[in-house]
């Protein structure tokens, strides 16, 4: 017959195989990758090396680059560019003041946040600089893909998933997937309006009156 002792020790050990593993929040994160000491913490969820007077410093400098509506001769547009912006979509993004009119009417529909990313990932595309493109992949995660945050765009879990995926190593073409289905919705949903939109009849009318006065 077993011992009181050897009772116990049977009696506990299968309810203690069966327990899951602990979910304790004061568990230790996972160690993080040598190249940057806290690769992980993109999601704001931890105090490391991205110091938060770093990352204001980085917003900044975006917003300086990104929130102007430039009033200037370089974007004022020939009749002749704006009435080439209904031909296509990317026709109006690859002109910049075309772009700047379109971001203009966004923000009158509370979705400049999608231009924002679309500049913010071509910004990145740029990047050469393997430190830089961490830092402002964070940012950029930050900013537009967080749940968290008040500027978050519409991606799919699909895309998502891949961007957490691709956050452990950032590269400058972390968000190009994103980047797309960003510029298709803005295609699909926004650019329609736009040309409808009394902005865009206004710039049109506008380029006329030029031409005449010119004739």
């Amino acid at each position: 017959m077993p011992t009181a002792h050897e009772a116990e020790t049977q009696h506990t050990g299968p309810e203690e195989a069966d327990q899951p593993p602990s979910m304790s929040s004061h568990a230790a994160p996972p160690a993080a990758p040598s190249r940057n000491p806290c690769c992980l913490c993109w999601c704001c969820c931890c105090s490391c090396s991205w110091s938060e007077g770093r990352r204001q410093a980085w917003r900044a400098s975006g917003e300086s680059k990104l929130q102007p509506l430039p009033s200037c001769e370089a974007c004022t547009p020939s009749p002749e560019e704006v009435q080439s912006w209904a031909q296509s979509f990317d026709k109006l993004m690859h002109s910049p003041a075309g772009r700047s009119a379109f971001r203009a009417f966004l923000r009158t529909e509370y979705s400049e946040e999608n231009m924002l990313f679309w500049l913010a990932c071509e910004e990145l595309k740029a990047e050469a600089n393997q430190h830089v493109v961490d830092e402002k992949a964070r940012l950029i995660y930050e900013d537009y893909v967080s749940i968290l945050s008040p500027k978050e765009v519409s991606l799919d879990s699909r895309v998502r998933e891949g961007i957490n995926k691709r956050m452990q190593e950032p590269s400058a073409h972390t968000f190009d997937d994103a980047q797309l289905q960003i510029y298709t919705l803005m295609h699909r949903d926004s650019y329609p309006r736009f040309l409808g939109s009394p902005a865009y009849r206004a710039l049109l009318l506008q380029g006329g009156s030029q031409a005449s006065h010119e004739a």
